[in-house]
């Protein structure tokens, strides 16, 4: 059921959707992971993700983003972080098969249908992601979803990821909009966190039942599913 924080003055004029756990599903991983480590594949997967997004952090705000790396790279770092924490051998070959799983990531089901609904609105789509052009471009194609989204954005244009500012401006700047006519779509709350801080209207997916952040501020609305976005625009 979906909770809305406060009634929206005017429809937003554009959709922007975080990537990695709100599009595409990184803990899909964990099945290839647990074939080749059995009995390890749901914790591997799970220090990957938190080491990957830690690294996106500490590379931002450390000596004003002199150590910035591509999140493949840091993909890569967290990978090998989380087999060394679990005490795996982690082979060039499973490295490899693991880092390829993660460029072809399951796509959530909804996804096409609320992107073809939104086009159908004439909704201005996109994505505001860490992810790099490269593994944006092989995610969008593997998902099919091309034709649906009328902006890819990277952070990688700023060199720096998101929470920084510098990050969600990309958004205002793809779209030629203000923050506040953009609805921006995460499941991660943190990132959902951030963007209400910005500026932006927003939903988080929580698609695991989990708590939001408490630091005194909600999302604009919460739901369970990409189809809660369509909650932004009220049949006529």
């Amino acid at each position: 059921m979906e909770k809305t924080r406060a009634p929206a003055t005017s429809q937003p004029k554009a959709v922007l959707f975080d990537a990695y756990g709100t599009l595409f599903d990184v803990y899909s991983v964990g099945l290839v992971a647990e074939q080749l480590f059995p009995g390890q594949g749901q914790a591997l997967g799970q220090i990957w993700r938190e080491k990957q997004i830690e690294y996106t952090r500490l590379v931002t705000t450390s000596n004003d983003g002199a150590h910035y790396q591509p999140f493949w790279q840091l993909t890569q770092a967290g990978l090998r972080y989380a087999a060394k924490r679990l005490k795996l051998t982690l082979t060039p070959e499973a490295e490899l098969q693991l880092m390829n799983q993660y460029r072809h990531l399951s796509a959530f089901p909804e996804n096409r249908d609320v992107l073809q609904a939104l086009k159908a609105r004439g909704i201005t789509t996109g994505i505001l992601s860490n992810g790099d052009p490269e593994m944006l471009g092989i995610a969008v194609r593997s998902a099919g979803l091309e034709g649906l989204l009328d902006h890819v954005v990277s952070v990688d244009a700023v060199r720096k990821y998101k929470t920084h500012p510098e990050a969600y401006a990309l958004g205002e700047q793809a779209t030629g909009l203000r923050a506040a006519q953009i609805a921006f779509v995460s499941s991660n709350s943190w990132d959902a966190l951030a963007a209400t801080w910005y500026g932006y209207r927003t939903l988080w997916v929580n698609r695991y039942a989990l708590p939001f952040e408490e630091l005194g501020t909600q999302p604009s609305r919460t739901g369970n599913t990409l189809n809660d976005v369509l909650g932004f625009f009220p049949a006529e």
